[in-house]
């Protein structure tokens, strides 16, 4: 069996039970029957529609995908139900509540969710249930299926020494970047101006003289709601959100607008628009003090003082990051750039940002560079030094300098493997039933036909 692509289908499978829209797009019939489950040509072609509305690419063959993986999640959650694996009522009320919520922060807001799905928040709840506990399910056989997979070395090579010579992939080189950043503080004659604009805001809302949403629009620095009037949809349990915002938010009444409030990102007015128990939607304008260069410069003073320590050695790279750095992210993944691909601390040019790559010239192996002003993606202006740790040269996949690549993808393999050989001891064990007209044009479909067929 051709590997699935898993996680695709599987999205789209929980997005058809959030957004369905009352009305079906095409008359129902059924796709395929596992035991006394059913899958539905609406279940495919919503999920389909679904995709395409939040912007994800939809690979060519995603109907027979998504048919198929239907078929496979549906034995495995059959089978986790004889074999009694639990899934528990809080763990499926929290997976929709997450699941609701991002939804919620793509759209913007909860009525806006709504209006796009034809249905209340409960309704797509409800619609969702039955099929996010079969998800979990399907996932708890899978990990009971694969826990047990491990690769030893001789495997690694033997998969390596398997991809033709002329098919081994080429890579660019990767760079483990580390960076100490400093976001240089407005003066108190800068927050005193932005706290009295802010004032000034809620005055003329007050008096009537503007609305909310035009302030909003207008002056916002926060590019995520700016064009919303401000709006966000926000749950007082979510931990993304800044504290003393949703602390502040939380104590309004509807209609209420908060006196200045100050959190990590600047400072705000919050306007209560409707609140539900933990759940509320409000409106914010943001303001940030603008930073001096005379601020810049003393972060840059302080920043070629640490630089002094790491080239004498005073200190090491990690301890001078832990007491100095002020980028959250160094936090929870330490001070060390990783690749949004895939997690690694070895990163390729097309991930680093501009400024940094600016920087990659001027600097070897083992060196700082100087410290740079730079603007984050919020907006935000900080001083960074950089940390060149390690750099690859571009080279041919190979055992010696890729180990671990190919150790990863060798084991993904043999979880695969495993989970075919499973399904196939266990197809057998069930009624299934597949469509014929859509199972001729879905090539990897032909093994469920004749299993299918077996059990007619």
């Amino acid at each position: 069996m051709k590997k699935l692509v898993v996680a695709f289908a599987t999205t789209l499978l929980l997005a058809t039970g959030a957004f369905a829209q009352g009305k079906k797009m095409v008359a129902d019939k059924i796709l395929g029957i596992v035991g006394d489950r059913i899958i539905l040509q609406s279940d495919v072609t919503n999920a389909i529609a679904d995709a395409a509305r939040q912007g994800q690419q939809v690979p060519e063959g995603a109907a027979c995908q998504i048919l198929e993986q239907a078929l496979v999640s549906k034995v495995m959650m059959l089978q986790a139900e004889k074999d009694s694996l639990e899934v528990t009522e809080d763990e499926v009320e929290a997976d929709l509540d997450l699941r609701v919520r991002e939804f919620i922060r793509a759209y913007g807001t909860q009525q806006a969710l709504e209006e796009i799905a034809g249905k209340t928040i409960y309704q797509i709840k409800d619609d969702a249930r039955e099929s996010v506990k079969e998800r979990k399910l399907a996932e708890a056989m899978q990990r009971k299926i694969m826990e047990g997979v491990k690769i030893t070395p001789t495997e690694v090579r033997a998969f390596f020494d398997r991809i033709p010579k002329d098919s081994l992939p080429f890579y660019e080189s990767e760079y483990e970047i580390g960076q100490i950043v400093l976001y240089p503080k407005a003066s108190r004659d800068m927050e005193l101006y932005v706290i009295d604009e802010l004032n000034n805001y809620k005055r003329q809302i007050d008096s009537r003289l503007t609305t909310f949403d035009q302030l909003a629009r207008r002056f916002s620095e926060d590019p995520g709601s700016k064009e919303r009037g401000g709006q966000y949809q926000i749950n007082r349990n979510e931990k993304t959100w800044d504290p003393a915002f949703l602390a502040g938010a939380f104590r309004l009444k509807d209609g209420q607008i908060s006196p200045v409030i100050k959190s990590k990102f600047g400072y705000h007015i919050i306007q209560m628009i409707q609140r539900n128990g933990d759940e509320a939607i409000v409106a914010h304008i943001l303001r940030i003090p603008p930073v001096t260069d005379v601020e810049t410069a003393a972060s840059t003073i302080l920043l070629d003082s640490v630089k002094a320590q790491l080239e004498a050695g005073t200190i090491t790279f990690p301890i001078a990051a832990g007491k100095y750095t002020e980028d959250e992210a160094a936090k929870y993944q330490g001070p060390f750039i990783t690749g949004g691909r895939t997690g690694s601390s070895f990163v390729t040019i097309d991930e680093l940002d501009k400024d940094i790559v600016t920087l990659l010239d001027k600097i070897k192996v083992g060196e700082y560079s100087e410290p740079q002003v730079f603007t984050d993606e919020r907006g935000k202006k900080g001083v960074r030094i950089i940390y060149l740790r390690a750099r690859t040269e571009p080279h041919r996949m190979n055992i010696k300098d890729d180990y671990d690549k190919i150790a990863a993808m060798a084991l993904e393999e043999k979880k695969f493997g495993a989970m075919d050989k499973w399904l196939n001891a266990r197809i057998p064990n069930y009624y299934i039933m597949v469509d014929d007209a859509d199972a001729q044009s879905c090539p990897q479909l032909q093994k469920w036909i004749s299993k299918s067929t077996a059990n007619k």
